[in-house]
């Protein structure tokens, strides 16, 4: 309890200096924007320093079949926190989707190297206790960015907490294998995130005003119920909100301002989406008013009947 407390009162002493702090460039909505940036670089610099080289060596020295098998593993387990903050959440034909991918890439796939749920058409969820207690109503707090963890809220960075004590590899019974098990996938998922790390130094005038977007747009689409929209929107395209969320953050690089560049894009949507059925119409209009050309048919032979 006494450790408690004192990790409480230096969270409120972390947020009154950053409070205090003087930073003309602070974002409304994100109040702790100052130290958020101190964190971000610092996890920048130890990302760039130490991460990614081990990641693109890990890419260089494993052949491709077994990174893919690697991360199949993870996510397979990854499995399990779903299912438990579906049921949570009661959501109940969601739990069962994943349970039964469980079930299927565990006993076909080798415990889950191989995945076989996909090809069948069974989807997979992302959910964890940020979005479980988002929907029954917890607000996520100011945006916060962790040490090592990276963007999060206050909301999320409680939901992580809990997620690293239910993880499925906290049970495994030695330590030497628990702690490669973390850093095999600590590799593994960031080797698969390095063309997402290119196309950010590319993309992005402020890495941080982009990954806070985009981790806020995120959040908001998972909370919201938007990830199971992506396999819809090649049949149904009145669902611009689900497709706004990925396109945001490309559009949102350059303002820094994540709300407005996220909603004018959807808005522009609309009337894209509703301008082409109005110009299919006005397409057979124009021959339609132009059915002269029709009756001018048969005058060219009648001329001809004049000129025999």
């Amino acid at each position: 309890m006494a450790n408690i407390r004192i990790s409480v009162a230096a969270l409120v002493a972390a947020m009154s200096l950053a409070g205090c702090a003087s930073a003309p460039n602070r974002t409304p909505g994100d109040p702790l924007e100052p130290m958020n940036r101190v964190v971000f670089k610092v996890n920048d610099t130890i990302d760039q320093t130490i991460a990614v080289p081990i990641a693109k060596g890990y890419q260089k020295i494993t052949p491709h079949p077994l990174r893919t098998a690697v991360s199949n593993f993870f996510s397979n387990l990854g499995d399990l926190t779903n299912i438990a903050n579906e049921l949570l959440q009661l959501k109940i034909t969601d739990a069962t989707e994943d349970l039964v991918r469980f079930a299927m890439n565990s006993t076909f796939g080798i415990g889950g190297l191989i995945d076989f749920a996909t090809p069948a058409r069974l989807p997979k969820h992302h959910q964890d206790f940020g979005l479980t207690l988002g929907h029954w109503g917890v607000p996520s707090g100011p945006y916060l960015v962790l040490p090592i963890f990276g963007p999060s809220s206050v909301r999320d960075g409680i939901g992580l907490a809990v997620d690293v004590r239910f993880n499925p590899l906290n049970y495994a019974t030695e330590p030497a294998v628990r702690t490669s098990l973390y850093a095999l996938q600590f590799v593994s998922t960031r080797s698969d995130l390095l063309g997402a790390t290119n196309v950010l130094e590319q993309a992005a005038l402020d890495k941080y005003s982009f990954v806070r977007d985009a981790y806020t747009q995120q959040r908001r689409a998972r909370l919201s119920g938007g990830e199971a929209a992506p396999p819809a929107l090649p049949n149904y395209g009145d669902e611009e909100d689900s497709g706004a969320a990925p396109a945001a953050p490309a559009s949102g690089a350059a303002p820094a301002s994540g709300v407005a560049p996220a909603s004018a894009p959807a808005a522009a949507a609309a009337p894209a989406s509703t301008a082409t059925p109005a110009s299919t119409p006005a397409a057979p209009a124009s021959p339609a008013s132009g059915d002269a050309p029709t009756p001018a048919t048969p005058a060219a032979p009648a001329s001809a009947t004049q000129g025999q």
